[in-house]
């Protein structure tokens, strides 16, 4: 049971990212979004929201597998997606807002 706060935030990920796939970009920084136009909000949303959703997904497959088998080198799996929804996350800012900031 000592993984269940991770699970609760991997679920608030989850949540966050599926609200960005839909177009809402609210969520997002205001400076992560300052230079995204209205015509390509919705495809940084999409891809925003896809990275987000790799990394909770990950937390959240973790957690679980965590519970399951209480093996600790599984954190391995949340170590590669977060990664994943890092590269995913840093493509969104460089193709539709120009840079990171």
């Amino acid at each position: 049971m000592k993984y269940i706060s991770l699970l609760f935030f991997s679920l608030i990920l989850i949540f966050v990212g599926i609200i960005n796939i839909k177009g809402d970009i609210s969520t997002v920084h205001w400076y992560n979004r300052a230079r995204v136009t209205k015509a390509d909000a919705p495809k940084y949303g999409k891809a925003m929201g896809s990275g987000i959703l790799i990394v909770g997904a990950s937390i959240a497959l973790t957690a679980i597998l965590q519970m399951i088998f209480d093996f600790e080198p599984l954190f391995w799996i949340a170590a590669v997606g977060t990664a994943a929804g890092a590269a995913v996350i840093l493509f969104a800012q460089f193709k539709y807002n120009r840079g990171i900031f």
